[in-house]
């Protein structure tokens, strides 16, 4: 009798994964590969990086299945690979000049990286494409255990109740850890604004 991989769960999946059981994470590809692809497009706004970063992620996911440990669950060990993936794109894509212009995307019910409380700068001010690289930037240079949160909660947008329980952690450490990764990028974002606003022209 063979086995209903889609009945499966995500643990049992894994196993089978790594016991050589090629269609078991096939069905981990099947049930994150849109949230795997929205996150990447939430870091890089173009949809060929996000696109090429999401396959990267799977497989750098397929490969390190044996260094996957159990405590905490495959999806947010796997956002972690997709965010690693994303922002190698986007280090990648900075050092060649591409723009953020280039190919946007036409998908209308993607959003906008958004970072919630932080800031009275006007959201679009915050969106434009000089801010998103900083933003961007400075979320790389996060401690794991504060991206690990803002990916969850920001991009992602879980509830502190569900990113507590992916994490193991209490929802007091999920409030603890979001404030100093928003207070780190307001930070950097805010300094940013004042340099340009006291910038003088030509210079």
């Amino acid at each position: 009798m063979s086995l209903d991989h889609a009945a499966l769960p995500d643990a049992r999946l894994v196993d089978l994964a790594r016991d050589g059981d090629s269609r078991a994470f096939d069905e981990l590809v099947r049930r994150y590969q849109d949230r795997v692809f929205r996150l990447c497009y939430k870091i890089l706004r173009h949809e060929d990086d996000a696109l090429e970063a999401s396959q990267d992620a799977f497989l750098s996911a397929f490969r390190g299945l044996a260094r996957f440990k159990a405590e905490s669950t495959f999806s947010t060990w796997l956002y972690r690979v997709a965010t690693n993936a994303a922002l190698m794109k986007y280090r990648k894509r900075r050092d060649g000049h591409v723009s953020y212009e280039q190919s946007q995307s036409s998908i209308e019910d993607l959003e906008p990286l958004a970072i919630a409380d932080w800031s009275s700068q006007p959201l679009d001010n915050l969106l434009d494409t000089e801010t998103r690289e900083i933003l961007t930037r400075e979320m790389d240079r996060l401690p794991e255990n504060e991206r690990e949160v803002f990916v969850l909660r920001d991009i992602m947008e879980q509830s502190n109740d569900q990113v507590s329980k992916e994490l193991g952690i209490t929802v007091a450490a999920v409030k603890s850890r979001l404030h100093r990764a928003r207070v780190h990028l307001r930070d950097r974002v805010n300094r940013y604004f004042r340099d340009r606003l006291t910038r003088k022209p030509g210079s």
